[in-house]
């Protein structure tokens, strides 16, 4: 048994312990801190394989997030929100409400983002909320898909003693080529400094 089968149970456990640990977080807190601590690397400390033949270094869209990590995930410093007011707009823009949709789409509060056919640039912007210490200091750090350069803005956020708990940024992407067919895929990683 492999794939959903066993997934699914054993990241219900770990969402149950997430409530358990932490009653106000609302469920995209709880995905959000499940993705953001997830690794690509496998039990061997190798990049995780995708199933088949022949072998193939796995993507995002045959891991998902990664291997989870409850420990990491209880304690994931920072995370992306969304309330229901969010999801209600997300599932509201149709085919007829397009246009009006796009800018929406695009800065869904996620851990993840998704560019279709990247011409030119598009600046997207997102939210985090820093649930780790009340002092702390979080640098980025990006891996560009290939033929797209990449700028966060700030590049750098810190969450002081009184201060906000929530920090907006902007990720630029800018398009070297158009890209044929497929996917390109990069990663952008907050670290904590501290």
């Amino acid at each position: 048994m492999s794939g959903t089968s066993m997934a699914c149970p054993h990241v219900s456990a770990v969402v149950a312990l997430l409530k358990s640990a932490h009653p106000d977080w609302s469920p995209a807190m709880i995905k959000s801190a499940i993705i953001t601590t997830a690794s690509v690397i496998d039990h061997f400390g190798v990049l995780i394989q995708a199933e088949g033949v022949p072998r193939k270094l796995a993507d995002p869209f045959d891991f998902g997030g990664g291997h989870i990590d409850p420990d990491k995930a209880v304690d994931p410093g920072l995370v992306y929100d969304m309330n229901a007011r969010d999801y209600n707009k997300f599932l509201n823009c149709t085919d007829e409400l397009l246009d009006n949709c796009k800018s929406y789409i695009s800065n869904l509060n996620l851990p993840s983002i998704a560019m279709p056919d990247l011409k030119d640039n598009i600046t997207v912007r997102r939210t985090v909320m820093n649930v780790g210490p009340v002092e702390a200091t979080y640098r980025v750090t990006v891996e560009a898909p290939t033929g797209v350069i990449v700028t966060v803005e700030p590049s750098m956020i810190s969450f002081t003693r009184g201060g906000s708990k929530s920090m907006m940024f902007t990720v630029m992407f800018t398009s070297r080529k158009r890209v044929q067919g497929g996917y390109t895929i990069g990663s952008l990683t907050w670290s904590d400094e501290n």
